[in-house]
């Protein structure tokens, strides 16, 4: 109260304050503001008891979700945790053979040369019995780099006008590996002997360990090198956004159509009238090798599409140069 009159005091010797003026006021003036600030104080009261009882709703809601939330988490849990215990409790003792796996096995290991015409088992098993998981695990790889490209990918379209120039947002933005003389002349002198063995990899995986994925791993680091070597700009007038899509795309509708008439007329036991070949060529095993292509060309563009979009937030454009 006494700093309250103090801030009165020198308001009023320095001439803000007049204490009469309320004084001098018609009688109706007085009556009107007082009249105005109770209709405040009424809307006041009213604005503050709305926001209490809209507090109180969303206190109310958040907390029959975070219950709903937690009985759910403990449901899917206790089924998980059923499932798992159902599944151990049926696994074969240890040095018991499960008849049922040795079934699936034997098939493999005994008919697979026959039926694949593929030396290497695990290729024939996976592009051919079980192709149809293959295909998924190839559609997984380019619905990530979709996701990516939509949330990472920076173009004219998806910046805020006036912030930054694109162009000079591209180049400030990442460093160029390709200054490097040391990098670049070794990479060089490296990238044809990696992408001759991505090469052999990818075209012998139905005879040796290796195959689409991981050719395509070791064609993608080669892509991955190139472009630290040579720089963006260069790669990018060969290897652009549409390039990659396109070749995702061709390889995956080449794939589908090749085994779907598989997965929907019975799967094991269809002939796809492509000569097996002999075995332990290149060109043996059917389907296997134009399959191991395909996905291999999948992986080697996605990790590139990866890099691409973590390195810098784009992929090239069609004939344009980001750098």
């Amino acid at each position: 109260m006494k700093q309250n009159l103090e801030k009165r005091l020198w308001k009023w010797l320095e001439g803000e304050w007049e204490p009469l003026d309320y004084l001098s006021e018609p009688a109706e003036v007085r009556d009107s503001s007082r009249e105005s600030l109770k209709e405040q104080k009424k809307h006041l009261r009213e604005s503050i008891d709305r926001m209490e009882h809209t507090q109180a709703v969303v206190r109310a809601e958040q907390k029959g979700f975070y219950a709903f939330y937690t009985l759910t988490a403990v449901i899917c849990c206790l089924v998980l945790i059923g499932v798992l215990l159902y599944s151990v409790a049926n696994v074969s003792e240890y040095g018991v053979e499960n008849p049922l796996t040795m079934e699936v096995v034997g098939r493999y290991v005994s008919r697979g040369l026959y039926e694949t015409g593929a030396v290497n088992v695990v290729s024939g098993m996976i592009l051919d019995y079980r192709a149809f998981d293959t295909l998924g695990e190839s559609h997984v790889l380019f619905t990530a780099l979709v996701c990516v490209l939509i949330l990472l990918h920076r173009d004219r379209k998806n910046m805020l006008p006036g912030v930054e120039d694109y162009y000079t947002v591209s180049r400030e933005n990442y460093y160029e590996l390709s200054g490097d003389p040391i990098l670049r002349t070794v990479g060089m002198v490296l990238l044809p002997c990696i992408f001759l063995y991505g090469i052999y990899v990818l075209l012998n995986g139905q005879n040796s360990p290796g195959g689409g994925f991981s050719g395509g791993t070791v064609m993608g680091s080669a892509l991955i090198i190139l472009s630290a070597c040579v720089g963006f700009a260069r790669t990018d007038r060969f290897f652009t956004r549409r390039m990659i899509t396109l070749v995702i795309f061709v390889s995956l509708a080449f794939y589908s159509l090749a085994k779907g008439y598989v997965f929907f007329m019975g799967a094991n036991g269809l002939e796809n009238h492509i000569p097996k070949g002999v075995p332990g060529t290149i060109l043996s095993g059917g389907l296997i090798l134009p399959l191991n292509i395909a996905v291999g060309m999948v992986v080697a563009c996605t990790m590139y599409g990866f890099y691409s979009l973590f390195k810098r937030g784009s992929i090239g454009e069609d004939g344009t140069s980001l750098d």
